[in-house]
């Protein structure tokens, strides 16, 4: 049944329709939601393959201890059909009655790993072993994460895929399975989440030359402070200045005049104002442009000035921060 919604060629071939209509049936059946209960609803269970070959096996002995009559023969077939039928019973169990919650993933780049994480949470008695998860997708039938839930009691599962490209992306599928405890059958679910993961534009490598940034009007005049001593990025030094400020150079010409310890002023790189526009990408492609622009903005913090962003009908005025960076990552992600 999984097999049905992992496969890419679904949309297409003779048998394309029934497919669709098996396909929305099924979506409607599980709507998204980033919280799950598993019930006897919605989670199926059928014979694993060594299942197949266990029943094929009490056939032959049933066959063999009724045309020798050995009533041996009938224990040992009737003791094992019996262990079947519980095992059966255990692996549905095991799946049956957990509630399911899933944590957002944080917001990446395109090309990198996004982490689902997936709280399972059982209030039975007894723990609950050999659940795993995978996220749906025939490249990712492989990557299995294996976990036991405690009795009464929460475990986490982190499964990661690649987003492909920017904007909001749904996230996957998450198929859970169980062949506990004897392998004989596969209980399994398919959970379909609600939540997205916001994916920002792959930053272009290696990060190409910041634009030059702009002086705003208050810079463009010569600065002095009410000691009458203070010019434009450079100041008296007052006590309680960090060392790293203390202009070095003048010191020791200082120190021999008998003059006064010189700090720079901080105060100049906050009116540096720098944009990151879209014209100055230049005639890259859409795509392109933006991957530009990301890195601008990953590089833009380490240059101390404040920094806005222009694309094109819109613009974000110049700041600092995480906040503004989150800010024109998302613009960029989700920019069309």
């Amino acid at each position: 049944m999984s097999a049905v919604l992992d496969d890419p060629t679904a949309r297409s071939g003779p048998l394309a329709p029934l497919r669709m209509r098996w396909r929305a049936w099924w979506q409607a059946r599980h709507p998204r939601s980033d919280t799950l209960q598993l019930t006897q609803r919605n989670v199926y269970i059928l014979p694993t393959r060594a299942g197949w070959v266990f029943a094929l096996t009490l056939g032959v002995l049933l066959v063999a201890s009724i045309n020798y009559q050995l009533s041996l023969g009938y224990l040992l077939t009737f003791l094992l059909a019996g262990s079947g039928l519980v095992s059966m019973h255990v692996t549905h169990a095991t799946l049956r009655g957990l509630s399911l919650h899933l944590r957002p993933p944080q917001p990446v780049f395109a090309g990198d790993a996004a982490v689902v994480e997936c709280v399972l949470a059982s209030t039975a008695p007894r723990t609950r072993h050999g659940i795993g998860l995978r996220l749906a997708g025939p490249e990712r039938s492989l990557h299995w994460s294996w976990t036991d839930v405690p009795a009464g009691a929460q475990a986490a599962v982190q499964l990661s895929f690649v987003a492909p490209r920017r904007g909001r992306l749904p996230l996957p599928d998450v198929v859970l399975e169980t062949r506990f405890p004897l392998g004989l059958f596969r209980a399994w679910s398919v959970w379909r989440p609600l939540s997205t993961v916001l994916t920002y534009p792959q930053p272009e490598r290696p990060t190409p030359p910041l634009p030059a940034a702009r002086a705003t009007g208050g810079e463009a005049t010569t600065a002095r402070s009410s000691e009458g001593s203070e010019l434009e990025g450079i100041r008296a030094y007052r006590r309680g200045d960090p060392l790293k400020l203390v202009v070095w150079k003048k010191a020791a010409r200082a120190l021999d005049t008998g003059g006064e310890l010189v700090s720079r002023d901080t105060r100049s790189a906050a009116r540096q104002e720098l944009w990151l526009d879209w014209a100055a990408t230049g005639g890259l492609p859409p795509e392109a442009r933006l991957s530009r622009l990301a890195a601008w903005v990953l590089a833009v913090e380490h240059s101390g000035a404040a920094w806005g962003l222009r694309l094109p009908g819109r613009e974000w005025p110049p700041a600092t921060g995480e906040t503004h960076r989150r800010a024109a990552l998302e613009a960029l992600a989700l920019w069309a």
